[in-house]
């Protein structure tokens, strides 16, 4: 079998992708970095100079996760010219994201290692969640004259619905999770109706105001 000789930006980028998979697999603590630079193939003296620990290993991967979800999820404007469908696809494809398979095990990894990394599970939790809230605070607010307050509150009305309780259920065990994500398109079994009717509720909220 020939080795694929990869350098710089390259062999930097494979091997966050490996120490992806293998931290989600194995957790942080009995991932070695001499697992990691077998995987990637190379060797530990290339893995130690794109990555000086194996801490620096780990919250490179969350900034790799990171922007993974952010750009699977974009803004809620993408998805629609109508607001109701707008809001419908993007908080859809943001339950979606949340319960594939390896964003529960890395949401439950960032959790472990809270104590470990605090730094590294405030980034996790505020591009999964605050990030999010911020993105559908600034759609509410332009879209519909909101106040600040009022797209606050309206959020997290929203959110709450959204993702209370199947967030949970997936966190705990709870469901199966999905094994397979598209980034263009939702699952054609994931069911829309619980948000539709979160969204069809928060809109005549609005409205009444």
């Amino acid at each position: 079998m020939t080795m694929i000789r990869r350098r710089g930006d390259k062999l930097h980028e494979h091997i966050l992708w490996i120490a992806k998979d293998t931290f989600l697999e194995m957790g942080f603590e009995r991932a070695s970095m001499d697992l990691v630079a077998s995987r990637a193939e190379t060797s530990k003296r290339s893995l130690y100079a794109h990555f000086e620990s194996k801490e620096n290993l780990f919250l490179a991967v969350i900034d790799l996760v990171r922007g993974l979800f952010l750009s699977r999820l974009r803004m809620p404007a993408d998805y629609s010219a109508q607001p109701e469908e707008a809001l419908v696809l993007f908080c859809s494809k943001y339950l979606e994201t949340l319960l594939y398979g390896p964003s529960i095990q890395m949401c439950r990894m960032s959790i472990a290692e809270t104590s470990r990394f605090p730094l590294g599970a405030a980034q996790h939790f505020d591009v999964m969640f605050t990030e999010v809230h911020t993105r559908l605070a600034a759609y509410l607010n332009h879209t519909f004259g909101l106040s600040g307050q009022d797209g606050e509150h309206a959020v997290r009305k929203l959110l709450g619905q959204v993702l209370y309780p199947r967030l949970m259920r997936a966190l705990f065990g709870m469901d199966t999770l999905a094994v397979s994500f598209d980034h263009d398109d939702m699952a054609p079994d994931f069911d829309l109706a619980p948000i539709r009717a979160a969204v069809v509720d928060l809109l005549a909220s609005i409205q009444q105001k």
